[in-house]
């Protein structure tokens, strides 16, 4: 019989390393339109209470508060005739106000001035780093001096002027911190002892 020739057994042929494939870049699609940005309960920039001011010549107010206060115009919108303001707007320090012209043809929503009232029943208080400098300004810029600047019981370094549009402002600049008891004590002395 014949042998059989012993067979060599074949191992199996190491399998070939696949050449990975290029790691697929995730497929752009076009930006997505930004969604509006919901509005806030306050336009941006404004406080909670913003003073409304109505002047007999807006434009000039404008120039006063410039020149006055340092105030920054943010927005100017003429009225019908082109001559009056509308709708004004100044930032003066961190504070925004608006400001606009009488107009008596709207009636009562045309609002008027100090000037055609006849006096004003409301002070602009505004502090200020340097009330007696400010204070000097707004007189140069035009301003009466209302109340001249002193200290007062109640920490502030005080003063009231009138603008030429008859609003009335009051500077100051905050010095002290006195107590309850102090400035109780301090508005009797100034009031003669009356409250």
């Amino acid at each position: 019989m014949a042998k059989k020739k012993a067979s060599k057994k074949k191992r199996p042929a190491p399998a070939k390393k696949k050449a990975k494939a290029p790691a697929k870049k995730p497929k752009r699609s076009a930006p997505k339109a930004a969604a509006p940005k919901k509005a806030s309960w306050r336009a941006d920039g404004f406080t909670s209470l913003t003073p409304h001011i109505i002047c007999t010549n807006a434009g000039a107010a404008i120039d006063f508060y410039k020149n006055a206060f340092g105030a920054q115009e943010r927005v100017r919108m003429p009225g019908p005739d082109g001559q009056k303001v509308m709708h004004a707007e100044l930032k003066i320090g961190d504070a925004i106000i608006m400001l606009a012209d009488e107009f008596p043809e709207m009636g009562d929503c045309g609002g008027r001035s100090p000037q055609s009232l006849g006096g004003t029943c409301a002070t602009m208080h505004l502090y200020v780093p340097d009330v007696d400098s400010a204070f000097e300004r707004a007189i140069k810029a035009g301003a009466t001096v209302a109340m001249p600047v002193s200290d007062m019981f109640w920490g502030d370094r005080y003063g009231q002027i009138t603008d030429p549009f008859g609003h009335r402002w009051s500077l100051a600049t905050h010095k002290s911190n006195p107590s309850k008891q102090e400035m109780i004590d301090g508005a009797k002395a100034v009031m003669g002892g009356k409250h």
